[in-house]
């Protein structure tokens, strides 16, 4: 699956695959993520009523989001591994780390996307009870945004680390512009991760919520980035070249 996916990525202008099959670190890797699915699930039990079953499908949006959110982390470093197909300390402990939030945040994940689609509510024995007060959103928000800015910059150091290797990977000129184009999305990243806890630390409780408004950003950024990056690189490389993400 890892091949198939990344090679549905994979362009002829995008960096070179220097893995191309799966080691020991990633099936580990993919174990960890089947986990987190897991954890995630609607449910484990088969429903024993239609109450039951009602309840348990209103979880399906939830985990469907939780689901989406786990695929582009895996899928991310799945490229990583695709490109660079390194195996060094340093990658290994950052891939290590990057595993142990993922699954540190399952449960968080489930939990934020829950009240979401749920409209901060859950039933018990036929009555609906709040999930979150206001005092408790900027812990909430907070506990987000470490999670979010700690991924990117995971992220960021990884590329930083393959950069770093470049002439043992014998990097060609494109291929380091490609990968200096990810490394600094993903600081990009990591300060809007910062920025959003910085505002639900600093705006009044009953307005910490409005600091989720940040990851709005994200998408501006990847268009933002891209497109400047993608200009520069016809410029210097020709007109084959795009900034891969």
């Amino acid at each position: 699956m890892r091949k198939k996916a990344a090679s549905l990525y994979n362009k002829k202008n995008r960096i070179e695959w220097r893995s191309h099959e799966p080691s020991r670190l990633e099936t580990f890797s993919d174990a960890v993520f089947a986990f987190a699915v897991t954890l995630i699930i609607v449910s484990l039990e088969v429903p024993k009523s239609f109450n039951e079953l009602f309840e348990t499908m209103k979880g399906t949006l939830s985990f469907a989001a939780c689901f989406g959110a786990l695929f582009q982390i895996w899928n991310q470093q799945n490229i990583f591994f695709r490109r660079y197909g390194l195996s060094d300390s340093a990658t290994n402990t950052l891939n290590g780390a990057l595993l142990f939030v993922v699954l540190l945040y399952a449960y968080p994940l489930k939990f934020l996307f829950s009240m979401l689609f749920n409209n901060n509510s859950f039933i018990v024995n036929g009555h609906a009870h709040e999930m979150i007060n206001d005092a408790q959103i900027p812990t909430l928000m907070l506990i987000y945004g470490a999670g979010f800015t700690a991924i990117n910059l995971l992220f960021y150091l990884m590329y930083v680390t393959a950069k770093k290797h470049s002439r043992d990977l014998k990097l060609t000129a494109v291929e380091l512009y490609e990968t200096q184009t990810v490394i600094y999305l993903n600081l990009t990243l990591t300060i809007i991760g910062v920025a959003a806890m910085l505002l639900a630390w600093l705006l009044p409780v009953g307005y910490s919520g409005l600091s989720g408004f940040t990851y709005m950003l994200i998408g501006a950024a990847y268009w933002i980035w891209y497109s400047y990056r993608g200009k520069k690189g016809r410029e210097k490389f020709g007109p084959v070249t795009e900034p891969a993400s």
